[in-house]
């Protein structure tokens, strides 16, 4: 029960054991739900509190090819997975994703983007492309934007002075072309989500969004992920004491791929939260990947446990 003799781990210091000395949490992987490629660190902008860091400047994870990409859709298709996610960085600076996209659409997969709707999905060949996908593959391709607040002010302190424009210009199109899609938030600033809700609710009305900000899928609500802050860590108790089903989480149904910098090929994580922690890579396929996770990050706990959140759509 100690992480050397006689003395116990510092908080998520060890795999096995909490600081307290208590057996940590793990969730089984159940089956997959959700395939996640992430298409690379490298956007358009740099957030003030990104979890990922990424900025024009960041390529940590290199933009994912297609032909990378293609034997996971495949291995994706064999083990029954549903969904296709795909994340960044900002996933329309890649310039093979019109192409990932109509692979897995073809594959018979739903596919969820996510992006700032800014400028780089607003280029006429990404526009044109989307479109061609959108009539070919009807309600099964779907883009949830970030949209952090529902004041001007509020997120363009985090995203830079006019993205909160730049970024209803692109819902905007995206609403007249008849995409599906939602708006993802953050709650760092403490209201309630009924405050929030209600702020979100007004904005769509008169920007004329045809969402019910209301409905936890149309409006998505993120906790903030600051892995600095004190958190609880997870015991295998805590899933009795919390009321929580291990088969919620997201690791449970779901894996994400990237590609490090300079590495020879792709690596399978265990979700889209942990893109840099290479103590939660699983493996270079799929089917190695379908292991137990343990939940030794604050991440598994802020976001997933106790924030009760999930990435997929």
């Amino acid at each position: 029960m100690a992480d050397g003799e006689g003395v116990l781990p510092r908080p998520f210091g060890h795999p096995d054991v909490t600081a307290d000395g208590s057996k940590r949490a793990g969730v089984a992987f159940d089956r997959l739900e959700t395939l996640w490629i992430n298409t690379g660190s490298l956007c358009n902008i740099e957030c003030a509190h990104c979890y990922i860091e990424s900025s024009p400047a960041n390529d940590r994870l290199e933009y994912i090819s297609l032909a990378a990409c293609a034997p996971f859709l495949d291995e994706a298709a064999a083990m029954g997975g549903r969904e296709i996610g795909f994340t960044g960085g900002e996933p329309f600076l890649n310039p093979d994703m019109p192409a990932m996209l109509e692979a897995a659409l073809a594959r018979g997969f739903s596919a969820l983007v996510l992006t700032n709707a800014m400028r780089p999905m607003m280029r006429p060949r990404i526009k044109a492309a989307l479109s061609a996908l959108n009539a070919r593959f009807p309600r099964r391709l779907r883009l949830r934007v970030s949209l952090d607040h529902y004041e001007r002010a509020r997120h363009d302190g985090e995203r830079g002075a006019g993205g909160f424009e730049k970024s209803l210009e692109g819902v905007g199109w995206l609403v007249e072309q008849g995409f599906d899609i939602s708006i993802a938030a953050r709650t760092r600033w403490g209201e309630t989500e009924k405050a929030m809700r209600r702020g979100f609710a007004a904005l769509f009305t008169a920007r004329h969004i045809p969402l019910d900000a209301m409905k936890p899928e149309a409006l998505v609500l993120f906790p903030e992920m600051d892995e600095h802050a004190p958190v609880p860590e997870i015991t295998e108790s805590c899933w009795g004491i919390l009321g929580k089903d291990p088969g919620d989480m997201m690791c449970a149904t779901a894996r994400m791929v990237i590609q490090r910098k300079g590495a020879p090929r792709p690596v399978v994580l265990s979700c889209t939260l942990l893109a840099y922690e290479e103590a939660f890579e699983l493996g270079e396929t799929l089917h190695e990947a379908a292991r137990p996770v343990k939940l030794n990050h604050p991440h598994c706990a802020r976001f997933c446990v106790l924030g009760g959140a999930s990435c997929s759509g």
